[in-house]
């Protein structure tokens, strides 16, 4: 059964984020393997990430992660000796951040005879668009830029921080965003709640012309082959953030209209 959404499933941001990525990666190189062959190939990069999550959203983003709360500093136990004392209390009470490790997955382009890394493309998560992980982000692609690689973002996480100045871009809930190897500028996609994801160009070495990626048909494939229906509770509020009431609104019509069709 399709999500009730025509662009992003906004429900697929929390629990399911994890699922979802992989999905997607996966998805991207069976789309992509045969547009680019025989002279590329098109694999997939793994590698672990620390993700310093907020105690709060643990039960969101990673539910599988057990945490041991200590007592409030109210119910501290205070010992007493015949020699008791006024302790002071702590005036400030700070949250701590929980270390989880993440495992991610990003889709490569490389040149079949010698291997070589011609486009990236990130998925981002939201451990990508919070620190240390922003950085990390930011990092690799000024690494790829200096090694001559195309670099494509695409941002399906409403949560977290861009990864790219704000002030330059319109405000959108999603984002693609590409830098073609010895380029100055990125190009972009503001991606909007109400629209069909986009069919992103995909540039490989010159003078072979882009090759098309189709995010909504790839999300619409997984949400369909994993049967996230089953398991998604539309009557419920979606992942955080909270939406604008207007976008509230035109998403419980939606849901409404989805569970007639049922």
């Amino acid at each position: 059964m399709p999500s009730p959404f025509i662009g992003m499933d906004p429900y697929l941001e929390g629990y399911l984020w994890a699922d979802v990525h992989q999905a997607l990666a996966y998805q991207f190189r069976k789309q992509l393997a045969p547009l680019v062959e025989p002279h590329y190939a098109v694999r997939l990069a793994v590698f672990m990430l620390t993700d310093h999550a907020p105690a709060h959203e643990l039960g969101i983003l990673y539910p599988d992660v057990e945490v041991v709360r200590p007592r409030r500093p109210t119910e501290r136990a205070i010992r007493e000796t015949v020699h008791a004392v006024a302790i002071s209390p702590a005036p400030v009470s700070i949250p701590l951040t929980v270390p989880v490790q993440v495992r991610l997955v990003s889709v490569e382009v490389r040149d079949a005879a010698n291997n070589r890394l011609v486009t990236s493309i990130e998925i981002l998560s939201p451990a990508n668009k919070r620190e240390p992980g922003l950085s990390n982000l930011q990092a690799k692609r000024d690494q790829l830029r200096m090694s001559d690689v195309h670099v494509l973002e695409i941002d399906l996480i409403r949560r977290g921080m861009r990864t790219w100045p704000t002030d330059s871009i319109p405000p959108s809930p999603y984002l693609a965003t590409l830098v073609r190897a010895g380029h100055a500028h990125a190009e972009i996609w503001p991606i909007g709640l109400r629209e069909r994801l986009p069919i992103l160009p995909v540039p490989l070495r010159s003078p072979d012309p882009d090759v098309p990626l189709d995010v909504q048909t790839a999300l619409d494939t997984i949400y369909d082959e994993a049967r996230y229906a089953l398991t998604i509770n539309y009557a419920e509020t979606p992942p955080e953030p909270p939406l604008p009431d207007n976008d509230t609104a035109w998403l419980a019509d939606c849901v409404q209209t989805w569970n007639q069709a049922a």
